[in-house]
């Protein structure tokens, strides 16, 4: 496993920062003390490789019947790629709407009713997205088995929304797994650790409490 040199590459390339007393406001209003735009790993060959391993690992590992691997537009697909192809098998990538000409697939790529999917996105954060792919494969009789991700916040409101849909998520690093490692390679202190851990507990209090 790859895990400390990835997440020492995401903090040394600034592709996950963590801000706490600068926190930055998410589309939703929601104020955050980390960023993320993991959309720069495929610039930097080593990082995208350890976590196609990890990846390919943890699906092998928590999905062994997989058949075809997933990708979720757009960032989503390039990492199902490089899965793809570490685990030799075929893969898909299915766009949040269908084409407006052509065909007008929503989903590239053969499958059977009979394969066994795993979509991959990069970050996820409730989980709307990837579970709407997940509705979208599906309702092309696809059937899929579970979610990987290489990075997600695990906020409370993911962990509901994955349960209601009756959907397996395996992420490859979470928030709070994240935050343990930094402190522990002391890219931040005690006390930041705890702040940033509070923000995981209740995001909305956190940035109400930030703002008085």
């Amino acid at each position: 496993m790859f895990q400390e040199q990835i997440i020492n590459k995401l903090v040394e390339q600034k592709i996950i920062t963590i801000s706490p007393s600068k926190p930055y406001t998410y589309a939703s209003g929601m104020l955050s003390p980390i960023y993320t735009d993991l959309r720069l790993t495929v610039s930097y060959p080593d990082l995208r490789d350890w976590i196609a391993t990890d990846l390919a690992d943890l699906i092998k590992k928590n999905y062994p019947d997989v058949t075809i691997i997933g990708g979720v537009a757009t960032a989503g697909i390039p990492h199902a790629a490089w899965v793809a192809a570490k685990l030799a098998l075929p893969m898909i990538y299915v766009r949040p709407e269908p084409k407006d000409h052509g065909k007008s697939r929503q989903i590239e790529g053969r499958f059977s009713a009979n394969d066994k999917i795993v979509l991959i996105d990069d970050l996820i954060t409730t989980g709307g997205s990837v579970l709407n792919a997940v509705k979208a494969t599906k309702n092309e009789g696809g059937n899929v088995i579970g979610v990987a991700s290489i990075f997600t916040y695990y906020l409370k409101d993911t962990k509901q929304n994955f349960a209601k849909a009756g959907v397996n998520f395996s992420p490859l690093l979470t928030y709070p797994e994240l935050l343990k490692k930094e402190q522990e390679m002391n890219y931040i202190s005690v006390k930041e650790y705890e702040a940033l851990k509070t923000w995981h507990e209740d995001p909305w209090a956190w940035g109400e409490k930030f703002n008085h």
